[in-house]
């Protein structure tokens, strides 16, 4: 028998590292939501700048802290490890991901999750999305590699990635199979889980709206790997 997920619950996994900058905003816009029935794990991986502080302080400010799940990690475990404990402790029907330095749009998670519903079919979900440097509603660059319907699977076939992993949302049974990303592959874990879930095999799709603000600053992670 497997875990007992909780019908219509969506939740949303954020891995946090040294992200103090940048935490209230991230919070503020899933807080912000649409959809009712979310829960927000935050994972703190040990982070040595102000991240648990201002954590503590968002919970005491805002409404409902209650659907907030704080976890605090002994020792830095890495993005992998991070992504993997919040899968763990996802309750919910549906698990979503928002990286600590982003944004979502309000609709998001009501967008993704209406799209799942009406396609039984798919189960996974990714968005398209804009870059900013302060505020979203800024001027930014929309994604030009991401990928829709069965080129999904050709692009991963072909070792190709057209899949955003902070926009992701997915069926919890999908986790429950496959597990989370893993730290075998340091980079490139969110194009290793994609791969995993296509080979469950799962159906994925994107969808072409914008609802997803993808920050850009000098110490975003992924200028370590792909810059």
């Amino acid at each position: 028998m497997g875990f007992p997920r909780r019908p219509g619950l969506v939740s949303i996994v954020v891995p946090a590292y040294n992200a103090a900058q940048y935490l209230n905003d991230c919070l503020d816009s899933l807080q912000q939501q649409t959809y009712p029935d979310i829960e927000i794990i935050v994972v703190n991986d040990a982070s040595t700048d102000h991240t648990t502080r201002v954590l503590e302080q968002w919970t005491r400010r805002v409404r409902d802290a209650s659907r907030t799940l704080r976890v605090t990690m002994p020792r830095n475990i890495g993005f992998a490890g991070a992504v993997h404990t919040g899968f763990f402790m996802s309750a919910g029907e549906f698990i979503a991901v928002q990286d600590a330095d982003d944004i979502s749009h309000p609709e998001r998670i009501q967008r993704q999750v209406d799209y799942l519903r009406a396609h039984p079919e798919v189960d996974l979900v990714g968005t398209n999305y804009k870059t900013f440097k302060r505020r979203p509603e800024e001027p930014g660059q929309f994604s030009n590699w991401l990928a829709y319907g069965e080129q999904i699977r050709q692009v991963y076939a072909s070792g190709g990635h057209c899949v955003c992993h902070g926009t992701i949302l997915f069926r919890g049974w999908l986790f429950d199979q496959v597990g989370g990303p893993t730290r075998r592959v340091e980079g490139a874990e969110d194009y290793e889980f994609i791969v995993r879930c296509l080979s469950a095999p799962a159906n994925i799709e994107n969808l072409p709206d914008v609802l997803y603000f993808y920050r850009e600053h000098t110490n975003q992670r992924s200028r370590a790997y792909y810059q």
